[in-house]
């Protein structure tokens, strides 16, 4: 069976292949859903979640703004969390997605938060 979420799961496959997040500079994975969108900062090695963000948070879901505006939040907070952390260098998975819309909403708010990819 060939359609949209398995051709999605290849291309993940392929992306996971090339890309490792460590320690000292973990793998920023996200996560589209049709209303939603999440980050997650991993450290591929000890298979450890490091940091997390969300448009379910709080101050993000509180605001009226279009997806696009809220995907940006998401990447300035978990830029923010990272750079609490002690972690200023990552690895963008974009998790088989085209880099385009609300996916490159999170990695230029994630940049603009001081994540270096």
């Amino acid at each position: 069976m060939n359609n949209k979420s398995s051709a999605r799961q290849k291309i993940r496959y392929r992306i996971r292949k090339k890309i490792n997040g460590t320690a000292s500079t973990p793998r920023l994975s996200v996560f589209r859903s049709n209303t939603d969108i999440y980050a997650q900062l991993i450290d591929d090695n000890s298979g450890v979640t490091i940091a997390s963000a969300s448009s379910k948070q709080k101050d993000i879901s509180a605001q009226k703004a279009p997806k696009i505006s809220k995907s940006k939040m998401v990447g300035e907070s978990i830029a923010k969390k990272a750079v609490e952390l002690g972690v200023s260098k990552v690895v963008f998975d974009r998790s088989g997605y085209v880099y385009h819309g609300r996916i490159k909403a999170v990695a230029d708010g994630a940049r603009e938060g001081g994540l270096v990819f």
